[in-house]
């Protein structure tokens, strides 16, 4: 896929002449941006015989402009670019310093493999929108069920940790604004801090497989969203049996031992349950589908 002019928005590096770089050098703004000049360091007095002092290593990084650019392989004036069109957020400010962090970094790297795989900045600008609203939608703990009362023992699926640029490199060019708000909306996907936890990594194998076949994303995803609607069906058939036959009567905080034993016990029977109906309802419906091809098709003389 070739990459739209967009991506060249980027500035590339040349050489500045000299007044050019005087004046940048001159200008206040500039300098705070870039960091300011460098503040002179000071070796702390240690008495004789003391061990040397040591930082601590809880201390969370922080960069001025020119050493976030180093660290992520960019320019300043690229960073300064990315900073124009929205795609990083603000600065922390101490005085006329801009102090970034590891977010931005983290940030910035993901804007690098968005690019690499041949996304727009106006596309990874949109993402990374939707990816921001993404938290304050479905928080990590509900999407992992961390706020529940007990865990249940039905779900077996294992949460995925994904950068976004992970995400894209499951899904490639459907990887969308609409795609991720869609996934968010259905609960597939939530927003942890500069990470997407995907809430099974067989939903997400099995995704992207189907991707891989040919059909598109935003298909798997509707198809998503119409099964979790029969599936929460089925739940719903199976909690009526068990609340009525299993578990009826009035049940207060001192049953927990006994309901969770019991849902172990259904567990493996309400799976087997509804992997059995569904290999028949397949088979119905791949005959019914060959009974009506074969009608259709005209007959062989």
């Amino acid at each position: 896929m070739g990459i739209p002019d967009e991506r060249h928005e980027v500035p590339q590096d040349a050489d500045a002449s000299a007044p050019a770089r005087q004046a940048a050098e001159a200008s206040p703004e500039r300098a705070a941006e870039e960091g300011g000049p460098p503040e002179p360091e000071t070796t702390p007095s240690t008495p004789p015989g003391a061990a040397p002092q040591t930082a601590p290593h809880t201390t969370p990084r922080e960069f001025r402009a020119t050493e976030l650019a180093e660290e992520a392989g960019i320019t300043p004036r690229t960073l300064r670019f990315y900073r124009e069109r929205k795609l990083l957020p603000p600065p922390r400010r101490a005085g006329r310093i801009a102090w970034y962090d590891e977010h931005h970094l983290a940030r910035l790297r993901t804007i690098a493999a968005l690019l690499a795989r041949g996304h727009t900045l106006g596309g990874i600008a949109d993402l990374l929108s939707a990816f921001e609203q993404g938290r304050v939608g479905h928080s990590a703990a509900e999407l992992l069920g961390l706020e529940t009362m007990f865990a249940t023992p039905f779900s077996e699926e294992i949460p995925v940790r994904l950068s976004p640029e992970d995400l894209a490199g499951y899904f490639a060019d459907d990887i969308t604004t609409e795609n991720l708000a869609d996934s968010l909306d259905i609960g597939y996907v939530a927003v942890d801090g500069d990470e997407i936890v995907h809430v099974s990594r067989r939903l997400l194998d099995a995704s992207a497989a189907l991707v891989q076949e040919g059909i598109p994303l935003s298909a798997v995803l509707a198809a998503g969203r119409q099964l979790r609607v029969h599936t929460d069906a089925i739940a719903a058939v199976f909690s009526d049996v068990v609340r009525t036959h299993l578990l009826s009567g009035e049940l207060s905080g001192t049953d927990a031992e006994r309901i969770s034993h019991t849902l172990e016990r259904v567990n493996p029977l309400a799976k087997e349950v509804v992997q059995a109906e569904l290999g028949l309802a397949m088979d119905r419906r791949v005959r019914a589908e060959l009974d009506a091809w074969l009608e259709d098709s005209p007959a062989e003389e």
